[in-house]
């Protein structure tokens, strides 16, 4: 190229400066456009629609108001109707209503598991008795005041990571001289103090005996059964024939009726689905209603997601209501409250149908995620294998296989894409459709088509790193803007939070923060690479380091990323990257001096996070009353323990994260081996690709080290990384093979022929 604009008069230098100055405000702004639009499209998404109101915290109980506490067992959201369910459809029409995740300690939540986790107020279950997930057990007998083999059940709740202790929500209550009622067996488990397990007020259900019962304390747990999948008996009832799932429906109906019907004229009532209904996990329900809850869409703090709570909640809200505070053993928080004007058949079906849109994306979402990825790799792997061995083989002409190697650059591009629009596709409502997971996989191959049309169609094309710098930068801006929004699009997308494993519900996930990693180093070596070129290294380390700043706010704001692991992984990386711009060698001083200014910058975070008030602090303020309470070893050793679980029993692919950041390592620190060889070129074109990908590398370890389930932090972030630096790799190639041609098309007597050649920026 430079041959050409010498030896091309009409080009004045002066010209093609003015040239090259209009191509990168051109660039500048469609990057703008397209970074304005993604924004607009994502802030302007409603995707799991909620109410639009601000939530309120609920109204402290009075001395006379009461609340009963109805408890049940696999219902959910899709269950209720106002032609089948009356009773529940007029608590949810009258009353406050949310989606509900009842995650315990085993994959599905048995009905003991519930009411454990209840009584504690943090995860707790029935024994394991030596298997991962045991079989649903019987709720225990109520002997002589006692509940039969509590010790059994306090002594696995203890041992457990989560070190719960059974009994928390009736020792707090009776220390503070208000009684607890139970009814039914399932309730007694939740009544139940600490020590041997006694249950002070307790009795069978007995339709014709609730009126006094219900009247005995402020506060009263029922138990009214629980809804099994088809063919499933109760196991609360024992011996008792199996039903349909509609006569279990109408049933706990009918006891939720007579419930209401019987409570003091000023109590409140909750409807809880504290257990699953069978061996698939799902998201439950819980519905409120009465003086304390009106029409609206239940809020908790520990979710940030309208509609959305967890069990746990449950027993904050117990307490909350009785006016008690909570102990710090409670790891939920009290539910709030986004009112409705009133109480309509259609609000209702509004607020129905934003707690369905839980349920059904987060259940269609589960059985797509394996084979879409699976399918996703497979197609990359196939289509490198056939570009290489066309291109080895010289199977075909010239022309075929120039043409296989453009297809093939630009399909990796638009692969890379596919992370970015896994979350894009849930600005369409895909769940509702004739067939989800047909309409799933649309979406995210329109969006993917839609981000890779952009990244190849902008005037940064031509060069190398202008795709992979497009797709990065849209991922990253997706990523943030989600973020700020809530995380409303991660909610149940297939590389996003799941609400039925209920391990995070806001913020940046493992998985998301290894693509929005990756997406910042790679933007901050295409940023950097010309800056360094060009003779401006103090420039582009100002520029990484705006980036890295932008990055860390994003990840670290407790109301946005909320990523207690993301700042020490992300904040060393970068570092390396800026001390290797400004050429500044690396020394153990300089390693520590960087280890020791990121923790006191973490340290800095968490410290601000828990000045804020417990209901609103974020993972990183909880690990500071964890560490003040005595607590974060057994937070570390669970991270611990599920960063091996998730090795041991994933695919055997989990087993090759640590061969792939050694491979890598290995080609970082040896640039000139063989194994190095076909990035070669790539590297020495782009100035910052290496110290960049060694700066990525150990946020990679160092993520994978300090997050729980870690290990899935750096195949994702490769996952976005290799496709993208292949097709930068393949279009680096064909710009050194047309280089090759204008050079022998330049030779004495070609001179005509060189404004034709293929390498021209006018092609």
């Amino acid at each position: 190229m430079g041959l050409l604009l010498e030896q091309r008069p009409s080009c004045p230098r002066a010209d093609t400066r003015i040239t090259l100055s209009s191509m990168i405000r051109r660039q500048v702004l469609q990057a703008m456009a397209a970074a304005a639009l993604l924004v607009l499209a994502v802030f302007g998404s409603n995707a799991l629609p909620a109410g639009g109101v601000a939530p309120k915290p609920l109204p402290q109980a009075g001395s006379t108001q009461r609340l009963v506490i109805i408890g049940t067992g696999g219902l959910s959201p899709g269950d209720i109707d106002p032609a089948h369910t009356p009773n529940l459809w007029r608590l949810l029409r009258d009353g406050s209503s949310a989606a509900l995740n009842v995650t315990a300690v085993h994959t599905d939540t048995c009905p003991v598991d519930g009411w454990l986790t209840l009584s504690a107020g943090n995860r707790a279950g029935q024994p394991d008795n030596g298997t991962r997930d045991p079989a649903c057990q019987p709720i225990p007998d109520v002997k002589n005041g006692f509940i039969t083999g509590w010790d059994s059940l306090a002594v696995a709740a203890a041992d457990r990571p989560y070190g719960s202790t059974l009994g928390t929500l009736s020792q707090v209550l009776t220390s503070s001289g208000q009684c607890v009622s139970a009814i039914g067996p399932g309730a007694a488990l939740g009544a139940a103090l600490p020590g041997r397990g006694a249950v002070d007020r307790f009795q069978q259900f007995n339709a014709s005996t609730l009126t006094p019962a219900l009247g005995t304390c402020p506060t009263t747990l029922v138990d009214v059964g629980a809804v099994h999948d088809t063919g499933e008996a109760d196991v609360a009832v024992p011996n008792k024939p199996a039903l349909s799932r509609a006569q279990q429906l109408a049933a706990v109906d009918q006891r939720v009726g007579q419930v209401i019907a019987a409570a003091p004229h000023s109590a409140d009532v909750m409807v809880v689905s504290l257990a699953d209904a069978g061996p698939r996990p799902g998201l439950r329900v819980v519905l409120a209603a009465g003086k304390g809850f009106g029409p609206g869409t239940l809020y908790s703090p520990s979710t940030h997601q309208p509609g959305l709570v967890q069990l746990d909640d449950i027993t904050a809200t117990i307490l909350s209501h009785a006016g008690v505070a909570a102990p710090r053993s409670v790891s939920g928080s009290a539910l709030q409250r986004s009112p409705d004007p009133n109480n309509s058949n259609a609000l209702a079906q509004r607020r129905h149908t934003a707690i369905m849109d839980y349920e059904l994306s987060s259940q269609w979402v589960q059985p797509v995620v394996y084979p879409f990825f699976v399918t996703w790799v497979a197609l990359m792997l196939a289509g490198l294998t056939v570009l290489a061995v066309t291109w080895q083989r010289r199977l075909g002409s010239q022309r075929s296989r120039e043409s296989m190697r453009t297809w093939v650059r630009k399909g990796l591009v638009i692969f890379a894409a596919v992370p970015a629009a896994t979350y894009l596709a849930n600005i369409v409502p895909w769940w509702r459709f004739g067939s989800p997971p047909v309409a799933l996989v649309l979406a995210v191959a329109a969006w993917a088509g839609v981000l890779g049309a952009i990244a190849l169609g902008g005037g940064w094309r031509r060069w190398p790193m202008g795709p992979v710098a497009a797709v990065s930068a849209m991922t990253f801006v997706v990523l943030a803007a989600d973020v700020a929004c809530g995380s409303r699009l991660q909610v149940s997308s297939l590389l996003g939070l799941n609400p039925i494993v209920g391990g995070r519900y806001f913020g940046l996930g493992n998985v998301a923060f290894a693509l929005f990693a990756a997406a910042t180093f790679l933007v901050a070596i295409a940023v950097s690479s010309p800056l360094v070129r060009d003779g401006h290294p103090r420039l582009a380390a100002l520029a990484v380091s705006i980036l890295g700043l932008i990055a860390v706010v994003v990840i670290a704001m407790p109301t946005w990323g909320s990523k207690v692991g993301g700042t020490p992984a992300l904040v060393p990386g970068l570092a390396v990257l800026v001390l290797s711009i400004l050429q500044v060698r690396l020394s153990w001083p300089k390693v520590l001096l960087i280890g020791g200014g990121t923790a006191l910058l973490v340290v800095t975070l968490a410290m601000l996070d828990w000045l804020r008030p417990p209901e609103s602090r974020s993972h990183l303020g909880q690990f500071v009353q964890s560490v003040i309470d005595g607590g974060a070893g057994d937070i570390i050793s669970r991270k611990l323990a599920q960063n091996l679980d998730t090795l041991i029993h994933t695919t055997v692919f989990a087993y090759l994260v640590p061969l792939l950041l050694i491979a890598l390592a290995y080609v970082l620190i040896r640039p000139g081996s063989r194994l190095a060889r076909p990035i070669e070129p790539l590297l020495e074109q782009v100035e910052t690709l290496r110290a960049g990908l060694i700066g990525l590398t150990a946020t990679m370890v160092i993520g994978l080290l300090v997050n729980d389930t870690g290990v899935a932090i750096p195949p994702v972030a490769l996952a976005l990384v290799l496709p993208l630096l292949i097709s930068a790799g393949i279009r680096t190639w064909e710009l050194g093979a047309d280089e090759d041609t204008v050079t022998t098309r330049a030779k004495p007597g070609n001179l005509n022929d060189i404004s034709a050649s293929p390498g021209t920026p006018g092609r």
